[in-house]
């Protein structure tokens, strides 16, 4: 790094819109030249994935908190569109800077373009410099004792917690040499946010992208949700989850903040938590870890059977059967009511989206890709990692993946997880007037119970697409078929 000149270096955000625990902005910043902070809407490089509706709406959000963050430090933040490739070499030579930082990323077909565009920068004499930050650990430095890469969580999670302690978060840099005349575009001409129709005002009232966002609501989770985490987060009608995936996801806060955090509430108690609470949480954190090692050695793992052997699995066409699903009009009110939260926030409680995943790929037999495609467009913090690995995780075919054969009932896991069914009918008016030993089964209702309660099967609230028992016993026998074929 340079420590004294008047030519600027350049900070090239992406998966990290924050300005604290930045390893890059941190090494700038102590530099004495100007600093530049660019973002690139890279939507044409080859293999990388558009944003889906819901996360370009977050995007949208995050830049402006990013660029006020900036502002506030004397750095304005550059916004430029199209192929890495062209657009960050174009903006180093028009500004005349000698030197390039950034965070790595971990997706195959992201770390592809880095490596392309530092190889065209090092070749002009530019000096670049990467740093970690989106990751506890990079996906090679985890192996077996093999030396291959893993394919189940529990032997990571313990690889991981036998290496030395993530690092201290660094602070964020108080002030900078900003570097003016630099052209940037407007974020309105992206047309991130949707306008007719506007289907954000849930996500609007559910959200608030940016750092300041991410740390209070992480703060909110250390007070008053992590207490109970270990046995109460499975629960949708309850507040123990800490909604931190859509941060995580753009890097409005990191890995090695959430993760001091938590071992500082460890070691305050801070809002009652145990460390067995404390522990859980860790591990989930854990498993987004574990999704980015098999996402870097299984660059397809969006559209390819992790296991090969689901290559022969027999899926099912069902188009009806697919828009019954994502519209959340299945019959089965656990997973009628996730797909409505999902749709309505742009997130969905991890429990459910277990179950709903289930639905679709066993109770359906509709490929799990249609449901990783869904997720993809209308989840927030739509992930190339997690979402692809978990979809194949509940389906069977991905690594220390669920058996096929453990197929969830969604009437018993309503009423396990949502046992007053507070959480169904906070999605589902039409089912309020039902008692909590009906609202997970009203196809179980008699006709006196369902007029009581103002429901009208197959009017204001629909049948069942399937019945569970012979749904089951589709699914088993098309594993069989897999496996003799």
């Amino acid at each position: 790094m340079s420590h004294a000149t008047s030519l600027p270096i350049v900070v090239w955000f992406r998966d990290d819109l924050r300005v604290s625990d930045h390893p890059a902005l941190t090494a700038a910043a102590a530099t004495t030249a100007p600093v530049i902070a660019v973002y690139d809407l890279d939507e044409e490089s080859p293999g990388l994935r558009p944003l889906g509706g819901a996360a370009r709406w977050w995007l949208a959000g995050s830049l402006r908190a990013l660029a006020r963050d900036l502002r506030a430090r004397g750095v304005i933040l550059v916004l430029r569109r199209g192929p890495a490739a062209r657009v960050i070499p174009d903006l180093v030579a028009e500004t005349g800077a000698v030197e390039i930082v950034w965070n790595r990323r971990h997706d195959p077909a992201a770390a592809a373009v880095d490596e392309a565009v530092a190889d065209a920068l090092t070749a002009r004499g530019i000096g670049v410099a990467t740093f970690q930050a989106s990751l506890l650990t990079e996906p090679d430095q985890l192996r077996t004792k093999a030396g291959g890469p893993f394919g189940v969580f529990t032997p990571f999670w313990r690889a991981l917690l036998a290496r030395p302690a993530p690092r201290a978060p660094l602070p964020a840099p108080t002030a900078m040499q900003g570097f003016d005349g630099v052209g940037s575009e407007r974020l309105e001409d992206w047309r991130l946010e949707p306008t007719v129709p506007d289907w954000a005002a849930g996500l609007r009232a559910e959200w608030t992208p940016g750092e300041t966002g991410a740390q209070d609501r992480l703060a909110r989770f250390l007070d008053a949700g992590l207490a109970g985490y270990a046995t109460l987060r499975d629960r949708p009608d309850r507040t123990n989850t800490s909604r931190l995936s859509p941060h995580l996801r753009f890097g409005e806060i990191s890995p090695f903040q959430v993760w001091d955090a938590a071992m500082l509430a460890r070691d305050t108690r801070r809002g009652g938590a145990t460390a067995a609470d404390i522990d859980k949480f860790l591990s989930e954190l854990a498993w987004r870890e574990f999704s980015y090692h098999l996402l870097a050695h299984t660059p397809d793992l969006a559209t390819r059977n992790y296991q090969a052997r689901f290559d022969a699995f027999p899926w099912r066409s069902d188009p009806d059967g697919l828009r019954a699903w994502q519209r959340g009009r299945t019959g089965y009110p656990i997973v009628d009511a996730g797909m409505r939260e999902l749709w309505t926030t742009g997130w969905m409680h991890n429990r459910v989206r277990m179950v709903v995943a289930s639905f679709l790929a066993k109770h359906l037999l509709i490929d799990w890709r249609e449901g990783e495609r869904w997720f993809w467009d209308t989840l927030v913090d739509a992930d190339p990692a997690n979402n692809a690995a978990s979809w194949q995780w509940v389906a069977g075919s991905g690594a220390d993946a669920a058996p096929y054969f453990r197929i969830f009932n969604p009437v018993l896991q309503g009423e396990k997880f949502d046992p007053d069914g507070a959480y169904v009918k906070q999605w589902l008016p039409a089912l309020r007037g039902l008692p909590a030993k009906l609202v997970h089964r009203p196809f179980e209702a008699t006709p006196d119970e369902l007029r009581r309660a103002g429901v009208a099967l197959g009017d204001t609230y629909p049948r069942p697409l399937v019945d569970h028992r012979a749904a089951r016993e589709r699914a088993l026998a098309a594993l069989a078929e897999t496996r003799t074929s």
